[in-house]
């Protein structure tokens, strides 16, 4: 395509997209589908505008998908306004820790035994295929920051926390493969790439979004200075973040939710101390309210999180484009679909289920917490990221299959339930309040 073409094509995308919002909310299907279906459309086994390979595009699918998870994960983070201290999050760190290490076992056995692959790249497909998507996941996510309803919470804060914690066993599954030091008896992999990154990294993220956050504040109450540009202090934070976190080689996810995180909690912990209700930062987004003694902190999260949740709609319809075309360039055969069924269907709820034990919630929401393990963006990039080390080409591509058949029907199946199972939620939700009253 020529430039002209791309600029003409990405025009009426976008403008397609604005026009028909409203349209698209009252369909039983979420927008994901819609761009799915658009870049398999324009791919080479229909219009043939767009081609995309995961060997030739290989690094430009890393840094893509990189900067799209980058985004979310800051927003997540800005969304979830719960106190750290608060037993609400011991769902999502079940969620993140024990049923995400069970499904990374599930798949790499069912991934050795019926495909044949070697352990390590079962643990690689596996820690690939593991997280939950920040990305494509907003339809069960919490609608802002004072939503404390248990499922969008525990559903957001998996889907931010594992996209961090996969991370010690993408490494895991290259240095089986022989593409990543593990050290003797793999020291090395459990100091560094488990203990140290993902320590570090969450103390860096939460550090630097704790005085970034703070200087914003004093400059703006004492000084009326760093007024506005929101927008450049979101990128700023985010790109600081994840950039301290690879200098001292730890986990720059984890660091920017973190950062997310910290952020947020500055707000939290001043709007407690004057009084200011969750329904009152809404009203926060005036320039007044950035000076004001205690309205700046909110004025400042929710000026940042509004920047943020418009450029993940704008990541999201760029990225999963190029994964329609994608898809449309990968062999799809029934082995890859089953395996995405099998994964879908019987390996998320296991692992869920074993996460959550005796966790204290109703047994509706354990279903839909079960079902609703959307795979998407992280995936595409754990799966790059790993290429890009060398992986010989026949693995490579066996795991390409794999994973991109796997993202697609996720996108498809959840994207076609979440609307009714959602509003089957929200209703039996309602009938227990009024019951309850």
């Amino acid at each position: 395509m020529h430039l002209e073409s791309w600029y003409l094509l990405a025009g009426l995308l976008f403008l397609l997209m604005a026009l028909s919002a409203t349209s698209l909310k009252r369909l039983p299907l979420t927008s994901s589908i819609i761009y799915l279906g658009l870049g398999f459309a324009l791919g080479p086994s229909a219009l043939k505008l767009l081609e995309v390979d995961l060997q030739t595009h290989g690094k430009m699918l890393e840094h893509l998908t990189e900067a799209a998870v980058l985004i979310s994960l800051f927003t997540a983070g800005l969304k979830l306004r719960t106190p750290l201290n608060d037993k609400q999050w011991l769902l999502p760190i079940r969620l993140a820790l024990p049923s995400m290490i069970v499904t990374i076992g599930l798949v790499a056995a069912v991934s050795v035994l019926l495909f044949d692959l070697p352990l390590g790249a079962g643990i690689l497909l596996g820690a690939a295929l593991a997280p939950t998507d920040p990305v494509l996941a907003s339809d069960v996510q919490v609608a802002d920051p004072s939503d404390r309803d248990r499922l969008r919470f525990t559903l957001t804060g998996e889907a931010a926390m594992n996209d961090g914690s996969a991370f010690p066993f993408v490494m895991l599954g290259l240095g089986l493969l022989g593409l990543h030091h593990l050290g003797d008896f793999g020291w090395r992999w459990a100091a560094v790439d488990l203990l140290w990154a993902t320590a570090g990294g969450l103390a860096i993220g939460g550090t630097l979004g704790t005085l970034v956050g703070k200087l914003v504040i004093y400059l703006r109450r004492q000084h009326k200075e760093s007024i506005g540009l929101d927008d450049f202090l979101a990128l700023g934070l985010v790109a600081l973040a994840y950039g301290a976190a690879l200098w001292t080689y730890t986990y720059g996810f984890l660091a920017v939710f973190a950062a997310g995180l910290a952020l947020r909690r500055i707000e939290r912990v001043a709007s407690e101390k004057h009084s200011i209700e969750p329904a009152e930062m809404e009203s926060t987004a005036d320039e007044e309210n950035a000076v004001h003694p205690e309205k700046a902190p909110a004025h400042m999260a929710e000026s940042v999180l509004g920047f943020n949740e418009q450029l993940e709609r704008i990541a999201e319809v760029v990225v999963v484009v190029v994964l329609g075309v994608l898809l449309a360039n990968t062999p799809i055969t029934w082995q890859a679909i089953v395996f995405a069924l099998t994964m879908l269907f019987i390996l998320r709820p296991i692992a869920v289920m074993i996460g959550l034990f005796r966790a204290p919630i109703s047994p509706l929401q354990r279903r839909l917490t079960a079902w609703f393990g959307i795979r998407g963006v992280g995936s595409v990039y754990y799966l790059t990221y790993a290429l890009n080390k060398g992986i010989p080409e026949g693995l490579a591509n066996q795991l390409g299959q794999l994973t991109i058949t796997t993202i697609a029907l996720s996108i498809v199946l959840h994207g076609i339930s979440v609307t009714p199972l959602m509003n089957l939620y929200s209703r039996r939700k309602r009938k227990r309040s009024a019951e309850a009253a």
